[in-house]
C-alpha cells in the first residue's frame, strides 16, 4: 500500500542569531535527517522533549518554512521543492492545528470570517452559500451555529480550539498535523477535544501527525509512535509495543517519567535520571546525539546508528533494550 505521506532524510537548519558579517557562518541544526511513513486513516504521535524538532518537522511538511534537504512525498508526489505557485493545488489536503488557540484566531476577525477565508481562497464549493457551509462546520465541532458572528475573545479557550479544528476541517483535508492541539487546555477539556479529534478522524477518513510531549496522551491517540531527540527520530514503534517494551535507553528513561495513577506500580518502576544536558544543537555530538547521556554508550556510538527494525520497532541504537 503505497503511503500517504513519505519523509525521507528531512533537514532543516537555522541561521544561528550569533552569527558575525565576517568569520564562520553557524547554524541550527533543528532536524536532522528525520525519515517515516504515516498511511491514509493512521495516526502517528510524534513526542520527545521541548525542543527536540517536533513542531518544526510539522511546519516542515505543511510548508510553512522551507526545508534544507530531504524529500517530502505526498500521495507520491514531491512537495518538499514546490513552489507556493504549484503547491497551491496541494494546500486544501494538508491543514494544521496550531497549539495556542488564543494566538492562532485573529481577534479582528468573527469567527465567521476565520473559517470562511480559506473556502474563499480556494474557491471551495463556490456556488454553496458560505455563511451555510460555516455553520455547518461548527456544528460539526459541536459549537452553536448561532455564534457565527461572535469574536474569538468570547469563547473560552476549547471552544476557541474547536475554532481552529472547523478551520481546519473546512477545505476536506486528508492530511492534519495537529501541533500539540490540548496543551493550552485544561485538563476537563482535554479528553473532549481528543474524543472530537478521533470522531472526525472516523467520520473523514483523516490521517494525523499528533505532536505532543504528554505521552499519556499519545498513548490514547495514536496507532504509531516515533521519539525525536535533538532533532533526530530514535525509535518508531506502535503504541502498545512502545510503551510494554521501549527499545532505545531515551525511550526507556521517557517513559520511566510518566507518572502513573496505581502509587504501587509508580514505586515499584524504576525512574531513570539522566545526567548531563542536552547537546548543543549548533555543534550537535556525532553519531547518536544521546551518547552524551546514555549509560550505554561506547566508542562505537561515536558512529550514527541506523534506523533497524528489532521486532516490532524501528531502532537507531547499537545497543538496544531487550
Amino acid at each position: 500500500m503505497t503511503p500517504l505521506l513519505k519523509v525521507t532524510d528531512l533537514t532543516k537548519h537555522f541561521p544561528s542569531k550569533n552569527n558575525k558579517i565576517f568569520g564562520k557562518r553557524e547554524f541550527v541544526h533543528a532536524v536532522d535527517n528525520v525519515s517515516f511513513e504515516l498511511n491514509v486513516g493512521e495516526t502517528l504521535g510524534l513526542v520527545g522533549e521541548s525542543g527536540c524538532g517536533k513542531s518544526t518537522t510539522g511546519r516542515l511538511i505543511t510548508k510553512l518554512i522551507p526545508t534544507t534537504s530531504g524529500s517530502i512525498e505526498f500521495e507520491g508526489r514531491e512537495i518538499s521543492k514546490m513552489k507556493a505557485s504549484e503547491f497551491k493545488e496541494l494546500r486544501p489536503q494538508i491543514q494544521m492545528i496550531f497549539q495556542d488557540p488564543y494566538a492562532s484566531l485573529n481577534p479582528r476577525h468573527t469567527v465567521g470570517t476565520i473559517i470562511a477565508t480559506p473556502l474563499k481562497i480556494h474557491g471551495i464549493n463556490p456556488g454553496v452559500d458560505v455563511k451555510k457551509q460555516v455553520q455547518e462546520l461548527l456544528e460539526i465541532v459541536g459549537l452553536n451555529p448561532e455564534h457565527y458572528n461572535r469574536y474569538p475573545h468570547e469563547f473560552s479557550g476549547g471552544q476557541r480550539q474547536r475554532i481552529g479544528i472547523a478551520r481546519a476541517l473546512a477545505l476536506k483535508p486528508k492530511l492534519i498535523i495537529a501541533d500539540e492541539p490540548v496543551s493550552a487546555l485544561d485538563v476537563s477539556i482535554q479528553a473532549q477535544i481528543l474524543n472530537l479529534l478521533q470522531s472526525l478522524q472516523s467520520d473523514f477518513n483523516l490521517s494525523f501527525i499528533f505532536i505532543a510531549h504528554d505521552l499519556a496522551v499519545v498513548k490514547h491517540f495514536a496507532q504509531r509512535v516515533a521519539v525525536m531527540y535533538a532533532g533526530n527520530i530514535v525509535e518508531v514503534s506502535d503504541h502498545v509495543s512502545l510503551y510494554a517494551s521501549p527499545k532505545h535507553p531515551y525511550t526507556k528513561a521517557l517513559m520511566s517519567a510518566v507518572p502513573s495513577a496505581d502509587p504501587d506500580a509508580s514505586g515499584a518502576r524504576e525512574r531513570i535520571r539522566l545526567s548531563g544536558d542536552i547537546p548543543n544543537p549548533i555543534d550537535p555530538p556525532t553519531g547518536c546525539r544521546f551518547r552524551s547521556r546514555c549509560w550505554k554508550a561506547q566508542d562505537i556510538c561515536a558512529t550514527k546508528p541506523p534506523l533497524l527494525q528489532i521486532g516490532k520497532s524501528m531502532v537507531a541504537c547499537h545497543f538496544p533494550e531487550n
